[in-house]
């Protein structure tokens, strides 16, 4: 049976509806790509409904739970100040009139917020939602970002936090926070991967047509997610095969079948679309293997070589200098 996750994602009045529906709608896809876990929305509001952005109502909203499972990840959504005026007439009766929010609203949320989150969730913050957990004392002293537009706001309301520009996402342990809007699905992505894995988190950005990106302060990429920024399917077979198993006895022909195009072909693919050649992108991989391998396990170096698809350690030595100026030893232990 895969195992649950809980994710409790709190709209406020005004929510912007991307900041809801494209991580929504990567965890959709996300359960649909693997089977060892089943992301479990539950949509969360001050009150049973409340219009978005540009004037859709979101419905049906469960009021603030009095408590939500340990483990769960709570999503705090950001907000516009002024949504798109809709006004819908049906049979010639009036217009719709959208659920006016609580005058006590962002007070109630905040004080849910303070009282719910615990060091075993995961806070995800996406857009201005940063400025909610901020007024609720939940980002103080850690290293945060928010839409570029809010980021003296946020210093403000948490003086104690370091907030960062210039950023699509940060972690500060247990605590999330990302940039504006569709930096939402990037941040999403990366915990999609955390939770999965790297090739699941690749599928889900395939199917969506997004893939991940880095601004000038960002971590690096996973190796997992490198090289994926282009909509080749022959080349996405050929690297969702190797990523399925990095350490199989790869030859430039199996990768030509794959593709069903010549060897000459399949580099130029690598090449234009990946920006790399096919042994480095497979060397890539398999050193990304070796690196979990080294930091989640008691195995020496030759085992860990001949699981990752080197012929030996000298091998993979070799190869790791060409992507680390550590030794393999320095990852021991230091995974994730």
């Amino acid at each position: 049976m895969p195992r649950l996750q809980p994710v409790y994602l709190l709209a406020m009045p005004n929510a912007l509806l991307l900041d809801i529906a494209a991580p929504a709608e990567a965890l959709r896809i996300a359960n649909h790509q693997q089977d060892e876990i089943r992301f479990a929305l539950h949509y969360v509001g001050t009150q049973p409904s409340v219009a978005t952005s540009i004037g859709l109502c979101v419905s049906p909203l469960d009021v603030l739970p009095d408590s939500v499972p340990d483990d769960a990840w709570v999503v705090v959504t950001g907000t516009v100040e002024k949504a798109l005026p809709v006004q819908t007439f049906r049979d010639g009766m009036p217009p719709d009139i959208a659920p006016a929010p609580l005058p006590d609203a962002e007070a109630q949320a905040i004080a849910w917020l303070r009282r719910i989150v615990r060091p075993t969730h995961q806070l995800i913050c996406i857009c201005t939602g940063a400025l909610l957990a901020a007024r609720a004392g939940l980002l103080d002293a850690l290293a945060c970002t928010t839409h570029h537009g809010s980021c003296d706001a946020l210093r403000t309301l948490a003086p104690g936090a370091r907030v960062a520009d210039n950023r699509l996402y940060v972690r500060d342990g247990n605590v999330w926070t990302s940039a504006g809007v569709t930096t939402g699905l990037d941040l999403m992505l990366t915990l999609i991967a955390d939770a999965t894995s790297p090739v699941c988190a690749a599928a889900v950005a395939r199917q969506m047509v997004v893939y991940a990106r880095r601004a000038g302060a960002d971590p690096q990429l996973s190796p997992w997610l490198e090289g994926r920024n282009h909509l080749h399917p022959a080349l996405h077979r050929v690297q969702d095969a190797i990523a399925a198993e990095p350490a199989h006895d790869w030859t430039l022909a199996a990768m030509a079948d794959i593709a069903c195009t010549s060897e000459r072909h399949v580099t130029r693919l690598f090449r234009e679309h990946a920006g790399v050649a096919p042994v480095d992108y497979l060397h890539r991989l398999r050193i990304a293997l070796a690196r979990e391998m080294l930091g989640n396990s008691q195995l020496d170096l030759e085992h860990i070589a001949q699981r990752a698809g080197f012929g030996s350690s000298r091998h993979l030595r070799r190869v790791w200098h060409k992507f680390d100026t550590l030794p393999p030893s320095r990852a021991r232990g230091s995974a994730g």
